[in-house]
C-alpha cells in the first residue's frame, strides 16, 4: 500500500522550544491539517549556543498537542548534522519544505540543508524578519546565501515582502500575522485585576514581550514623566523577559521618580499569565524604534485591547487600516499625548469595537488558504 506523501515539512522552532515563533509553527501546522494537508515538523536538538542566548531558558515546560508530529532533528550550529538532515528529508519525500526564517543565524543550517534537497522538493521560506533589528556586517551575505537556495518566499507582512522584492526576482507573497488560537479566553477586567492586585480605578498601559533595545521601552517610560500622563491614575506595566541589563530601565524609573507608576515583571510570561495581563490592561503600547511586524498586535486583537504603536512600517498598517488604536511619532511628549487620548473611555470603546469588526480577517484558516493557494499556483 502506497503511503500518502507529506504535503508540508515545516522546519523551525517548535516544542519543546518556547516563544512566539514556536507557537505559530504549531498553529500553522494545525491550520494546514484542518485543510486536509499532511504535515510534519522538524525542530532543533540545539538552537542557540548558551553564550549568545540572552534569556534564562530556550525551552518550555508546557505540554504539546498530541495531534502534532514534531521531531527534534536539527543542530543549528553543527555543520556535520546538516547533510544528514537533508538525506533524511529526501527519504521522506515531502512535496514542500518550509523554512521558518527570522534570523541570519539560521542561514548556514537552512541554506546547507536546502542545498542538498532533491530538485523535486520545493523549498519555501516563511519569513518573519529579513532585515534584523540589531544589525551586523554578516546579515546581508547570510541572507543572500539562504535566499539563493529558496524557490519562493512567503511572509507575515507586506513590509517584509517589500524588503525581499528589492533583492530577489523570485515569487514573493506578502501575508499577515494571524491571530493566535492557542490562547486562553479573556476574563473580566475586574477578575483579572483582583488576581494581579491591580487597582480597579487606574488606567493601565501594558508593554508585553521580550525586552530588547529596538523595542523602545525607554521612550514609553519617559513618556510617563510628561505632563499629559502626570495624572497618578495612569500606570505602566512592563511584562517580559529582559534581553539586556534590566538596571537600565529600573535606574531610569528611579531617576524620573516614577516608582509608583511604572511597574516591572522581568519574567517570560506563560499562557496563563498572558491571559490575566491582557484581560487586566486598558490598552497595549508598542513604542518600537523599528519593526517588520509584531506578534503582540494579534495578541492585542485576540484580547480586544486598543493599541498605541510607533508610526513606522510594520506596526502602523493594521492599526490605521482597522482603526484599532493610535499611531505616534517616537517622541516622548507625543507618546504621552497620544496615550492620554487613547485612554479616554470613549476612544477605548470605539477602538475595541473596531477590533471586534476586524478579527475575522486575521484568522489562521484565512491565512492558510491564501498561503497554500499562492504556493501551489507558483509551483
Amino acid at each position: 500500500m502506497t503511503q500518502t506523501p507529506l504535503d508540508y515539512l515545516l522546519i523551525g522552532p517548535a516544542h519543546p522550544f518556547r516563544g512566539g515563533i514556536s507557537g505559530t509553527q504549531h498553529e500553522l501546522a494545525k491550520a494546514l491539517q484542518k485543510e486536509g494537508k499532511k504535515v510534519e515538523l522538524f525542530t532543533f536538538t540545539k538552537l542557540y549556543p548558551k553564550f549568545i542566548f540572552p534569556g534564562k531558558s530556550q525551552l518550555t515546560t508546557n505540554e504539546i498537542s498530541p495531534d502534532l508530529n514534531i521531531n527534534q532533528e536539527i543542530h543549528a550550529f553543527n555543520p556535520l548534522n546538516w547533510k544528514k538532515i537533508a538525506k533524511k528529508i529526501n527519504s521522506i519525500k515531502p512535496k514542500q519544505v518550509v523554512f521558518r526564517y527570522y534570523t541570519p543565524f539560521l542561514a548556514p543550517a537552512y541554506g546547507n540543508i536546502a542545498k542538498y534537497l532533491d530538485r523535486d522538493i520545493k523549498k519555501i521560506a516563511l519569513v518573519d524578519n529579513w532585515e534584523p533589528h540589531e544589525k551586523s556586517i554578516w546579515d546581508a551575505p547570510l541572507n543572500s546565501f539562504f535566499g539563493r537556495k529558496i524557490d519562493l518566499f512567503t511572509t507575515l507582512s507586506k513590509n517584509v515582502a517589500n524588503q525581499l522584492n528589492k533583492e530577489f526576482s523570485k515569487p514573493i507573497w506578502g501575508g499577515f500575522h494571524p491571530i493566535p488560537e492557542n490562547l486562553l479566553a479573556p476574563i473580566s477586567k475586574k477578575k483579572a485585576r483582583e488576581k494581579l492586585k491591580w487597582a480597579q480605578e487606574k488606567k493601565i498601559v501594558l508593554f508585553y514581550g521580550l525586552i530588547r533595545k529596538y523595542k523602545g521601552v525607554e521612550l514609553l517610560i519617559k513618556s510617563f514623566a510628561e505632563e499629559a500622563l502626570s495624572n497618578k491614575n495612569f500606570i505602566l506595566h512592563v511584562a517580559g523577559e529582559c534581553y539586556e541589563n534590566s538596571k537600565k530601565y529600573t535606574d531610569l524609573v528611579n531617576e524620573l521618580k516614577l516608582n509608583n507608576r511604572v511597574k516591572f515583571d522581568f519574567t517570560f510570561q506563560s499562557t496563563e499569565e498572558t491571559q490575566v495581563l491582557f484581560s487586566a490592561a486598558d490598552c497595549v503600547a508598542q513604542t518600537y524604534h523599528s519593526a517588520t511586524q509584531s506578534g503582540v498586535t494579534p495578541l492585542s486583537y485576540f484580547y480586544e485591547k486598543p493599541l498605541l504603536v510607533s508610526d513606522i512600517e510594520g506596526l502602523k498598517t493594521p492599526v490605521i487600516k482597522d482603526k484599532t488604536g493610535l499611531c505616534t511619532k517616537k517622541n516622548t511628549k507625543l507618546i504621552a499625548e497620544n496615550l492620554s487620548n487613547l485612554l479616554k473611555d470613549e476612544n477605548l470603546n470605539k477602538f475595541q469595537k473596531n477590533i471586534l469588526k476586524s478579527k475575522e480577517k486575521y484568522q489562521w484558516n484565512s491565512f492558510v488558504k491564501k498561503w497554500d493557494s499562492f504556493i501551489n499556483k507558483e509551483i
